[in-house]
């Protein structure tokens, strides 16, 4: 035993001596590492002090005020100081006699930038570094940065230029040299040596290529561009080109997948990242007034002498009014109903998979990019919304709510009905008292009393929600003296919207409980609106549109809107070429002759089968998956596939559409409304008058999601809502929501027609496409279609006739897509090939949505029709 231990006290001093070796060199590193880490975290937290940003931000402001003040002060007294500039006289003896309104040190400074160098050009160098330090002082940038700098210093030497050679060509030496600097006279004078007074071409033609390379300008409009119609011009601005265009010019396929004739240079698309539609903003959090009240949490199990709750963030004080406690909160947020996406199907055995490899698409190309249409598309800024001062908050005192309480128990004490205790909770509109009744109260004898309380209360609009859904109380709502105005700016600001993981966003307002209610609209996924005339039903359209113009790119969402009244939606012209979908032969996209109407109704439905179609054949079952598959490059747009924007049908008053066109109407509406939820069309129905021979039970049963402004009589509200309670309400935006067997009062926003132009504006001043997305044509009733028929000249056949006839009997399906896929043909080239088969004796005649029979089975027959007709 005593071995071992000798062994290891003779091993145990090298490994000692290594460690007093090894400390010097760790020493040593440590301190030639601590200087960096010295000087850097100093650095690192004076850069991110936010009175160090401001601090330098105003000094930038002020610096460069003093530069464009010294810069205007040159242009007058320029000559007169320039002999105290550089000569042996102290500074104090110069300073008296300079002239410069910034005195000597802006004179020295003007004369550098502008005698010197860039003349009037130095004008903007103020400019840049006033930007810089807005940009510190409030994180604020009205025109970016980064991107003006590049402009103002290119205007800066282009001017200088510009002026060197009018200068030159003026001979105005003497007094020139201020305007244009030295730099413009200088290069002037030795571009005019070698191409004389040509030189003003190469100063124009350098403006013009920054203009061309700054602004991405790509071709010159010199003249009316004829534009295509159809489903040729919509396959044309989404990227594809026409019908003899490859699919590698869409960058969706490989080269060598490609025939020699076919064959183009593989252009790598541009990486580009989508900008976000708006700059995060903190919300502040829901209003709630400051009561000098009794206030009080209770438990259903517990009775009015339930004590205090201690543990309460709000400020509680004991009092007994009446034997009640009186409670005011804010309320909960509603549940958050937002859903992850959909996860893709898989694929079905009948689905035929592209022979292509989808993943080497994706590494070559990226996922496919719909935004790269307009990728310098910008989306509307919240400054373009009026900000409306904070005190128009609803005020609501604590005498008036004690007032209301006392008046609501003396009208129940009058008819013998007990109260155990009141709870109320102040909204935008409206404030709500909900009552505990006494053991063996009925509900229905509360209900009765509603006109006797709102006697007592000399309030308009008392509606009596009993019992309240999911609480064991009775509601009382009491329209406020002063009530709040919503606005939309606040709304499209609020964290709620922002994050709004939806596919089509919409914000309805504010709730009871002052609480923002944004809403799915491809999950409702149609509504319908109703509302006496200046209710506020146009807003509430504004509202929806304004919505959705913030949050989906161009690429993303096209609308149909219909305006039979003419003047509510006309401010959307603008947009036309950017949001909005017309008929190919439609001179405005906003429709308000009811014969438009009914074609621009089975022109939608044509689309939904055009949609369905496509659905089909690529294996998937509503629009998320299938622009998921075509992002992934696992559709051929070569078979016709493309991606699908959303499409929102706005009908801005059905009741005049009912009285012109009754079924033509009813009849699309209600196949729409039945099964263009999931290709991604989605129908927003408003009217003055919901009736029942306007809102009929086809078209009412469709539409779950029901939104209603103050109607006129309870009849009006059952037909709307199937529940009474819209004629009770106040007005100017009050509205009940009705989802999902759920009622919900809102006070929806305000957004004014100012707005709405300055929004349209910032939208229809960017570049577009190059005209408004075309829906399919249509060619009117069967009627009409089998008379045109009559008149269709066989001895004049397409080109293509044979090759047609061989596909359909080969296919045993007489579908105008099929031509249009297999043939790469417009949608009206394959529609009049349809027509001359169906003359022919080859397909059978129009039966709406089936296709067509084929009445050629085999391909012998068919060549001996072929054979007949020459």
């Amino acid at each position: 035993m005593a071995q071992p231990t000798t062994t290891d006290r003779r091993s145990t001093p090298p490994r000692q001596n290594t460690r007093r070796q090894e400390r010097p060199e760790k020493g040593r590193r440590e301190k030639e590492a601590a200087p960096s880490r010295n000087w850097s975290l100093p650095f690192e937290r004076v850069r991110a002090d936010e009175r160090t940003n401001l601090t330098v931000g105003v000094l930038l402001m002020l610096l460069a005020v003093g530069l464009m003040v010294a810069f205007v002060s040159y242009l007058f007294s320029g000559p007169a100081d320039q002999s105290l500039i550089g000569t042996d006289e102290s500074v104090k003896e110069a300073g008296k006699d300079v002239q410069n309104w910034v005195g000597l040190l802006g004179a020295h400074i003007a004369y550098v930038f502008m005698f010197r160098w860039f003349g009037l050009g130095a004008m903007c160098l103020p400019i840049i570094v006033f930007l810089a330090g807005l940009k510190l002082t409030s994180g604020r940038e009205p025109l970016p940065l980064a991107r003006t700098t590049q402009f103002l210093l290119f205007l800066a030497v282009w001017t200088s230029l510009l002026l060197g050679y009018v200068v030159l060509a003026t001979d105005a030496v003497s007094a020139g040299s201020v305007w244009c600097g030295g730099i413009g006279y200088e290069i002037n004078r030795l571009l005019y040596s070698l191409l004389g007074f040509g030189s003003i071409v190469l100063i124009g033609f350098l403006g013009f290529a920054f203009i061309v390379f700054f602004f991405n300008v790509t071709q010159l409009s010199l003249g009316q561009r004829t534009q295509p119609v159809g489903a040729e011009a919509a396959t044309e601005r989404r990227g594809y080109g026409d019908a003899n265009d490859t699919y590698e010019e869409a960058g969706n396929v490989p080269s060598d997948t490609l025939t020699d004739d076919d064959a183009q240079p593989n252009v790598p698309e541009p990486s580009y990242v989508t900008p976000s539609p708006i700059a995060p903003v903190d919300v502040p959090p829901p209003y709630t007034p400051s009561l000098p009240l009794t206030v009080n949490t209770y438990d259903a199990e517990l009775d009015v002498s339930t004590p205090l709750d201690t543990q309460s963030s709000r400020p509680k004080t004991a009092a007994d009014l009446a034997g009640l406690v009186l409670t005011v909160e804010d309320g909960t947020p509603l549940a958050d109903t937002e859903q992850p996406n959909p996860v893709p199907p898989v694929q079905t055995p009948g689905f035929e998979p592209d022979m292509y490899d989808a993943g080497d698409l994706v590494a070559q190309h990226g996922l496919y990019d719909p935004t790269l249409d307009l990728p310098q598309y910008q989306y509307p800024t919240v400054d373009l919304l009026t900000n409306y001062p904070e005190n128009q908050k609803a005020q609501v005192s604590a005498d008036e709510l004690e007032a209301n309480k006392d008046r609501i128990v003396d009208t129940l004490g009058k008819f013998n009905i007990g109260i155990q205790r009141i709870h109320a909770t102040i909204g935008p509109t409206v404030t709500l008292y909900e009552i505990v009744p006494a053991d063996g109260v009925r509900i229905s004898k509360i209900k009765s009393l509603e006109d006797d309380i709102a006697l007592n209360l000399a309030a308009l609009g008392i509606r009596i929600i009993a019992p309240m859904p999911g609480k064991g109380t009775i509601g009382i709502e009491v329209p406020n003296k002063n009530r709040e105005m919503v606005s939309m700016r606040s709304m499209i600001v609020s964290e709620k919207f922002q994050k709004a993981n939806m596919d089509l966003p919409v914000v309805l307002g504010k709730t009871i409980s002052n609480e923002i209610l944004a809403v799915d609209l491809a999950k409702m996924p149609h509504l319908l609106m109703a509302g006496a005339t200046g209710q506020g039903k146009s807003v509430g359209l504004n509202v929806l549109l304004t919505s959705l113009l913030y949050k989906k790119h161009p690429a993303q969402l096209k609308f149909v809107l219909v305006d039979p009244k003419k003047v509510e939606l006309t401010l959307f012209n603008k947009i036309e070429r950017h949001f909005l979908a017309k008929l190919p032969d439609a001179e405005e996209a906003i429709i308000t002759d009811t014969k438009k109407v009914v074609n621009t109704l089975n022109s939608l439905c044509i689309e939904m089968d055009n949609r369905y179609d496509l659905l089909k054949d690529a294996g998937v079952r509503n629009i998320k998956e299938y622009n998921a598959k075509f992002t992934n490059r696992k559709l051929n747009p070569e078979r016709g596939h493309r991606y699908l924007p959303y499409i929102v049908l706005i009908i801005d008053e059905l009741a005049d559409l009912m009285m012109t066109a009754g079924k033509e109407v009813e009849q699309p509406i209600a196949r729409l409304a039945q099964l263009a939820r999931a290709i991604g069309i989605h129908l927003v129905v408003a009217t003055q008058r919901p009736s029942v021979n306007v809102i009929t039970g086809l078209i009412k049963a469709n539409f779950p999601a029901r939104l209603s402004f103050k109607v006129t009589s309870k009849i009006d509200s059952r037909t709307i809502l199937d529940a009474g309670g819209a004629e009770q309400l106040v007005g100017m935006g009050d509205m009940l929501l009705s989802s999902n067997s759920d009622i919900i009062r809102l006070q929806c926003p305000f957004v004014d027609t100012n707005e709405i132009e300055e929004i349209c504006e910032f939208v229809g001043a960017q570049r577009g496409y190059d005209d408004a997305y075309v829906l399919p044509e249509f060619y009117g009733d069967e009627a009409t279609t089998q008379a045109e028929d009559k008149d269709v000249d066989l001895t004049n056949r397409d080109p293509m006739f044979d090759e047609a006839a061989r596909l359909i009997v080969t296919h045993q399906q007489g579908s105008t897509s099929l031509i249009q896929r297999r043939l790469k043909l417009g949608y009206n080239r394959a529609g009049r090939l349809i027509d001359q088969l169906e003359k022919a004796g080859i397909v059978g005649p129009f039966e709406g949505s089936k296709a067509r029979d084929v009445l050629v089975h085999d391909a012998a027959h068919l060549e001996e029709v072929l054979k007949s007709l020459g």
